[in-house]
């Protein structure tokens, strides 16, 4: 009997370990079949050379163009040249620890970046990393750097304003949602600061904002981001910063990095303003890269395809149709000349791909006209068709006046005696460029504009000296806010202004000129 118990006590254990043997037999014969080691073939070359921001690779006979290039110590380059013998790859990234004879293979995909709704708020690089110290961004989605325009087809007629705030641009140079206007001009004259006003102006517009910094020092771009979060405009804004500390390449991307994200939300149906600060040292950065990868020069060096660079960007900016989602994405591309010269080749160029010009001319920075805008060689192609009805009404002829006033007033300091009618256009002339004068990060509201410009162009300010026409268009503004907020409201929605509305404005405005002249004669009794 104990022979016969000590035997099944042995074949008891025997059956659970049989069970566990088949089982991970099974689970081996699943790894091997399914999951097992696969070889897979990746093309690796070496480093020839590399230089300030590029590198020149060979043994990658299948790379593509704008294929990411992983290159020894981490560093990311695109293929940009794909030449017979070798491969000149653009660099993203520090190039240090990069020597002749260094591994580079291929990702099999193409330059992309980041997109979604968490990248508002924020501050990117142009590759879609964050600079903001806020912890990393968690997008599933991402997008090419490049990707081409919407077909003619998709795009709807520029019908709808985009209110910048400042009085000289929405009445004579307006701006519609989908329309590229160029904002031209010498260093320190104002640029930047009217792309700002812009932004500062879209808050509670449903506007999304997209800032391209592109070659601007480090300093320059903290202090522009100092004033978005001083007047909370960054909550609603996207800053993709590509410095000028950064390699060239990545300064190159920058723009069209900043444009697939914006783009991610005109799809969606969003109206977007893009700002590119600066395509002047955009056109640089390509410049320096197409001539270190031994690119032939054309004109002032540029390669000869440097205005398909920026017509590729500029194009993607448009107005949706509705079937496509009816988003928009409205572009401000900034440029800057040498001594005014808008004959220069960049300027030339992205004149001739924008829907218009806002020029601006250091003379009025020192004079101290600011937003110095040079109206007479400004124009908007496009913006007029959304201009609001209660700007047409106003300032249809304020811009002609105006122009015609600027050339008289050169004329008039050769001549002695002048006629009653040419006086009379010189004063109307001065107090509508003192109503044109504009402080900055202090964008206006369409009706303080509205009745601000009424008083100018009908000629109710003449009754007072032009050094108080500040202090008049202060309470003419008010008085529009407190007495007349209905007017108000539908000029705001898009209202025509009718006739009884031009006599509502004309009668605040009146008691107003009424009262600072009994103010002046009596300082003057």
């Amino acid at each position: 009997m104990r022979n016969s118990s000590q035997h099944a006590e042995r074949r008891g254990p025997s059956e659970p370990l049989r069970d566990s043997v088949r089982q991970t037999l099974s689970l081996l014969e699943e790894v091997v079949t399914t999951g097992g080691p696969q070889l897979t073939a990746r093309e690796v070359g070496r480093v020839v050379s590399v230089g300030q921001g590029v590198a020149r690779l060979r043994g990658l006979p299948g790379v593509e163009a704008e294929e990411l290039v992983r290159l020894q110590g981490g560093v990311l380059g695109m293929a940009y040249n794909l030449d017979p013998e070798e491969v000149g790859a653009i660099l993203l990234g520090a190039s240090r620890e990069l020597t002749a004879g260094s591994l580079a293979h291929r990702t099999g995909r193409i330059l992309d970046i980041p997109v979604g709704e968490e990248l508002v708020g924020r501050v990117v690089d142009a590759l879609g990393r964050p600079l903001d110290e806020r912890g990393p961004l968690r997008l599933a989605e991402r997008r090419p750097v490049e990707r081409p325009a919407p077909p003619i087809l998709r795009r709807a007629p520029v019908a709808r304003p985009l209110q910048t705030g400042l009085k000289v641009i929405d009445s004579l140079l307006p701006i519609g949602r989908g329309q590229r206007e160029l904002i031209l001009g010498d260093r320190q004259t104002g640029k930047t600061a009217i792309a700002l006003d812009t932004i500062l102006n879209q808050r509670d517009k449903n506007v999304i904002c997209v800032y391209c910094a592109i070659g601007q020092r480090s300093s320059a771009v903290a202090k522009f981001l100092e004033y978005l979060r001083r007047y909370d405009a960054l909550s609603y804004c996207i800053v993709v910063v590509a410095s000028g500390d950064e390699p060239p390449g990545v300064q190159f991307i920058a723009p069209y990095a900043a444009t697939t994200m914006a783009e991610f939300f005109m799809e969606r149906g969003q109206d977007v303003l893009i700002v590119y600060d600066d395509l002047t040292r955009h056109a640089r950065a390509y410049r320096e890269l197409s001539l270190l990868l031994r690119r032939p020069p054309g004109r002032e060096a540029y390669p000869g395809d440097i205005f398909y660079v920026h017509s590729r960007l500029l194009e993607r900016s448009t107005q949706l149709r509705e079937e496509y989602g009816g988003g928009s994405l409205t572009a401000l591309p900034i440029a800057e000349t040498q001594a005014q010269n808008i004959s220069a080749y960049i300027p030339t160029n992205l004149i001739s791909i924008t829907d218009g010009q806002i020029v601006l001319s250091p003379q009025l920075f020192r004079k101290g006209i600011l937003p110095a805008v040079d109206v007479g060689r400004s124009v908007s192609r496009v913006g007029g068709k959304a201009q609001m009805p209660c700007y047409r009404a106003v300032a249809s002829e304020l811009r002609l006046s105006y122009s015609q006033f600027e050339e008289l007033e050169v004329f008039s300091r050769f001549g002695t005696r002048l006629d009653e009618d040419t006086i009379a256009m010189l004063e109307r002339g001065r107090r509508v460029r003192e109503v044109f004068k504009q402080p900055q990060y202090k964008p206006l509201p369409v009706p303080e504009q509205v009745a601000v410009l009424l008083a100018a162009s009908e000629d109710l300010l003449n009754a007072i000296p032009v050094e108080r026409t500040a202090e008049a268009e202060q309470a003419i503004r008010k008085a529009v806010v407190t007495e007349l907020p209905d007017l108000g409201e539908r000029m705001a929605s898009g209202a025509k202004l009718t006739k009884d509305d031009r006599d509502d404005l004309r009668r605040v405005i009146g008691a107003i000129v009424a009262d600072m002249g009994e103010v002046e004669d009596g300082a003057s009794a």
